[in-house]
């Protein structure tokens, strides 16, 4: 794999470093996963690392390996203020600008500690020292993996680290339904495999932990918020915030719902749109040459990949929704044929 920084980043981690790893808002299974990964290696070269998130993360990811020891900066600002200002080193996991950090991003602007990006997302910000961005990995779980094997040392790989590359390969995959046409991949799924890895129990850890509630707000989400648009090709689900409260919403609980939309035959556009928190959270999800992410960067300053993007909005419910069908028509051609 060629990328001029893998042989930068060796250099710089030759010696002991105080390392914090960083991750996005409201944080999915890919970034967790590869920022456990990357922590447990990273200690095993004797660095002193620490991982830290803008706000919780999702309880069926609450058993991989150094969990218990992420900072959250909406409940442990005095710990993570602490863990940005002694940081020689802030790597930026699964996330292609500082903004994402939410509350966190003006602390990380102005420290001094080099800055290294680790991602898959496209057009990542100048705000890095450095940057491992390869957009065609299926999520950056499998970069780390890449990371590990390019610095020599996957010799260091256990069954912990194993589990975390491969919660955030599957996750970031959909079970490897989509963003996963490249045959690394699936060596790498191999390699995992080797490492001792018990894929079934994984999945059902991942998957087969719902509440009662969540799945009840996903029956509600299909059988009453559904919109089926078929000259558009198109489905989308709403939450008001009011929805959420209804079924006790917890972090995590709407993770895949958008993708039942885009399961309907002959739907090449999903999205979800998703009032919490003062915002309208947008998720997209599309098939084949769809451009979700231009969609979602053009129209609703959000981005991500090709058939999975997403935006915070800060118009109404409402509103975001009505820009959305207003928008609709101009790509009506586009929809129609998507292979």
């Amino acid at each position: 794999m060629e990328n001029t920084h893998f042989r930068v980043i060796s250099g710089l981690i030759s010696q002991p470093l105080r390392i914090l790893i960083t991750t996005h808002s409201n944080p999915d299974g890919d970034a967790i996963g590869a920022s456990l990964a990357l922590a447990a290696y990273l200690k095993k070269k004797n660095h002193t690392v620490q991982v830290m998130i803008p706000d919780p993360y999702p309880d069926f990811l609450a058993w991989m390996d150094g969990h218990e020891d992420i900072l959250i900066f909406n409940t442990m600002k005095s710990d993570c203020i602490q863990a940005i200002n002694h940081a020689e080193m802030i790597i930026a996991a699964d996330y292609n600008n500082l903004g994402r950090l939410n509350d966190a991003a003006p602390l990380v602007r102005q420290s001094k500690a080099v800055k290294v990006l680790i991602d898959h997302h496209l057009n990542p910000s100048d705000e890095f020292d450095h940057l491992i961005s390869i957009s065609k990995i299926s999520s950056t779980s499998e970069l780390v993996y890449n990371f590990i094997e390019e610095m020599g040392d996957l010799h260091l790989l256990d069954k912990s680290i194993a589990e975390c590359i491969y919660a955030g390969i599957i996750t970031d995959t959909g079970s490897l339904s989509y963003s996963c046409n490249y045959v690394k991949t699936y060596l790498i799924m191999a390699e995992l495999f080797r490492l001792g890895i018990d894929g079934e129990h994984l999945h059902r850890l991942i998957y087969d932990t719902y509440s009662e509630k969540r799945l009840r707000l996903l029956g509600y989400s299909i059988s009453d918020q559904l919109i089926v648009l078929p000259g558009f090709h198109t489905a989308y689900i709403t939450l008001s915030k009011e929805d959420l409260q209804r079924f006790d919403h917890q972090i995590g609980d709407t993770e895949g719902v958008v993708n039942y939309a885009l399961s309907i035959k002959g739907i090449n556009l999903a999205a979800l749109f998703m009032e919490r928190d003062g915002i309208v959270k947008v998720s997209f999800r599309s098939k084949g040459k769809f451009a979700v992410n231009t969609l979602a960067s053009q129209y609703f300053n959000g981005g991500g990949h090709r058939n999975a993007a997403g935006a915070n909005c800060t118009t109404t419910l409402d509103e975001t929704i009505r820009k959305f069908l207003e928008i609709l028509p101009l790509f009506q051609s586009t929809l129609n044929s998507v292979y």
